[in-house]
């Protein structure tokens, strides 16, 4: 059971302060989720000791246990205008705070979690691979994006897919067991995503994972799973462990394949020089001569 059923199912049980709180948790879970156990509390109109003891009576292990568990169940369910009123009357100290503290933790969760040898296994299934497809829609489409930008200069069998000029079923009308699919979706899970993921499952191709947790509907498709945390407080969806779990893929993709990658950047690197594709200091120098006449 989640927690919302949970509620329900020991209601005859609590206490009537206890009710007081679940009801109020009822009714406002989109908001509960976040309060602490003071401001809960108070908001209610209960003492501290009873908010406490009311995560006991649901069999939690104090209230941050139970808070955590509400935080998970509920991340699905918010809207955008409800994640938008979640910083609202902040001061812009308190966001740049509680935004940074977010990412770090977040990065410092995804860290703490990641399994070594679930990332070799999945560099491993890349390097053999005869076409690697990349799929992530809406705020995850920048990632597969940026994933495809570097596996490219690795690898020329990447295919982003993309939407607006085929649908994702004639992309992928070729692929087999020859082949892995990198699905990206946190919540809420964009479900053209994890369609698109069963489609490449049901052709035989190895389907990974990049999401928030194992029970999320992309990993219960995935035959590989790469945690990383993504909670926000925001209608902003935070990337920042994202971006970093695929840049620690591409970095081990790489040195597996270092002798060609070298190789290919060589060749790149005359060709950026010929055509003058990146700044020197020399002509920036010049433009802030420039400026100062």
């Amino acid at each position: 059971m989640n927690i919302l059923d949970r509620i329900k199912n020991e209601y005859p049980k609590l206490s009537k302060r206890q009710k007081l709180i679940a009801n109020f948790l009822l009714d406002n879970y989109d908001k509960a989720a976040y309060m602490t156990a003071a401001v809960l509390a108070k908001t209610v109109g209960v003492s501290e000791s009873t908010v406490v003891r009311f995560a006991y009576a649901l069999d939690f292990d104090g209230y941050p246990k139970m808070q955590r568990d509400f935080q998970e169940v509920i991340k699905n369910k918010l809207t955008i205008v409800q994640r938008l009123e979640f910083m609202e009357g902040l001061s812009s100290q308190e966001i740049i705070d509680a935004a940074f503290k977010m990412d770090a933790n977040n990065l410092k969760g995804t860290q703490a979690h990641l399994s070594p040898e679930t990332l070799d296994a999945v560099v491993e299934k890349i390097v053999h691979a005869r076409t690697v497809y990349l799929l992530g829609t809406r705020s995850s489409a920048p990632l597969a994006q940026f994933l495809h930008y570097y596996m490219s200069y690795i690898l020329d069998n990447i295919k982003l897919i993309t939407f607006g000029v085929g649908d994702l079923y004639s992309q992928g009308l070729y692929a087999d067991e020859r082949d892995v699919v990198i699905g990206i979706s946190f919540p809420r899970y964009s479900s053209i995503t994890v369609d698109g993921m069963r489609f490449f499952k049901a052709k035989g191709a190895c389907v990974v994972a990049i999401t928030d947790n194992e029970d999320a509907p992309p990993a219960q498709t995935a035959d590989y799973t790469l945690i990383t945390k993504s909670h926000m407080h925001s209608f902003v969806d935070s990337l920042v462990a994202p971006l970093s779990l695929i840049n620690t893929l591409i970095i081990l993709l790489g040195l597996s394949k270092k002798d060609e990658l070298m190789m290919n950047f060589e060749q790149l690197e005359s060709i950026w020089k010929a055509g003058g594709i990146y700044s020197t200091q020399e002509v920036d120098t010049q433009f802030e001569e420039l400026e100062d006449l």
